[in-house]
């Protein structure tokens, strides 16, 4: 539930307000609205069942939240979150660019991927240290020697680095290298690790699972925000379907769907969405005129030799006709001042 304070109440009524709640054993967020201040109450609303709270100082009204997840929802957050990755903002009106490999292969080969995708725009460079494959006989990541290569590609290009992390123990090694934490499609549900990236300290890009539904993948977003963590991005990486001739079935509308829902960002990987390379250019254009804040694309120095997911990999060429397209759109979308909400 959460608690709509008068325009008049006081900072002593907001308090006395907070104070009931925890003394519930509950917990309170205090939101600024655009004329009021909103007391979120994180818990079971059960204990607060005998306590008067509508009839306190400063109160206007308590509204029941009707959705499972109560952090991720809209209803309890009414404004949109834009969330401060190292400096980067995502979620401000500026879509955003991760790009590069999908698995970090050399340190050469992530170093001429870090200065293509940054030559065309990216702020962020993404590449797989540690990589979950359907085959274990696939190559899974140089892992430690991969996250630091990240890092020196940081440093040499000033793109920030996003990485996922597959397990709870690589969270302390992932942390020191990495400015923002991914978690992958299969790993959207591993409650054990979303409560733990939830204490890390560190924005979290928590791609949709292979077949889950919205509510399922807002959900899983709540495990990371209630551990302490509210700095979450979702991403639209395509989900499971009876279709064969793509690798997913990118879910455009799971954006318009997620703003209606939840005040997070939400960005659109369009390479994994379809698995082939010539249709990530449409799908990406598609997505941000759908108000996504931004894309994830893999982008490779020669696919044709990539170890990992060449055939959806753009060229560097490819690549930069792409984020042309991209800029064109984003600003078409700014000057016409047209937003998803409104589509």
């Amino acid at each position: 539930m959460f608690i709509i304070m008068n325009v008049d109440a006081t900072a002593e009524d907001i308090q006395e307000v907070i104070a009931v709640i925890e003394g519930a054993g509950l917990q309170a967020k205090v939101m600024e609205g655009s004329q009021q201040k909103i007391v979120g109450v994180i818990g079971d609303k059960a204990r607060l069942a005998t306590v008067p709270i509508d009839a306190m100082d400063g109160v206007e009204k308590s509204v029941e939240i009707s959705k499972s997840y109560k952090l991720a929802s809209r209803e309890f957050h009414p404004q949109n979150s834009v969330i401060d990755v190292a400096g980067v903002k995502i979620g401000d009106g500026t879509p955003v660019v991760m790009a590069g490999p999908c698995a970090v292969e050399s340190k050469e080969q992530l170093f001429e991927a870090a200065e293509i995708v940054k030559k065309a725009g990216a702020q962020f460079l993404r590449g797989g240290a540690y990589k979950p494959r359907t085959s274990p006989y696939a190559f899974q990541g140089l892992e430690i020697e991969g996250l630091k290569y990240l890092a020196e590609a940081r440093e040499r290009t000033g793109l920030r680095v996003v990485t996922e992390v597959t397990t709870v123990e690589a969270i302390e090694r992932v942390v020191e290298y990495a400015d923002m934490l991914q978690i992958g499609a299969r790993n959207m549900q591993n409650f054990g690790l979303l409560k733990e990236v939830g204490k890390c300290g560190k924005p979290v890009l928590l791609k949709r699972g292979l077949a889950a539904t919205i509510d399922e993948w807002l959900n899983a977003a709540e495990y990371i925000m209630n551990a302490g963590n509210p700095n979450v991005v979702l991403c639209e990486r395509g989900i499971r379907t009876y279709e064969t001739y793509t690798r997913n079935t990118l879910d455009l509308s799971a954006v318009a769907a997620v703003k209606h829902l939840s005040h997070l960002p939400i960005i659109v990987d369009p390479s994994h969405g379809t698995g082939k390379w010539r249709m990530v250019k449409p799908m990406a254009f598609a997505a941000i005129a759908a108000g996504a804040d931004g894309l994830m694309m893999e982008v490779h120095p020669n696919p044709a030799k990539a170890l990992s997911d060449g055939p959806q990999s753009l060229t560097p060429e490819n690549y930069a006709e792409v984020m042309r397209g991209v800029q064109k759109i984003s600003a078409f979308m700014k000057a016409e001042n047209i937003h998803s909400m409104d589509i």
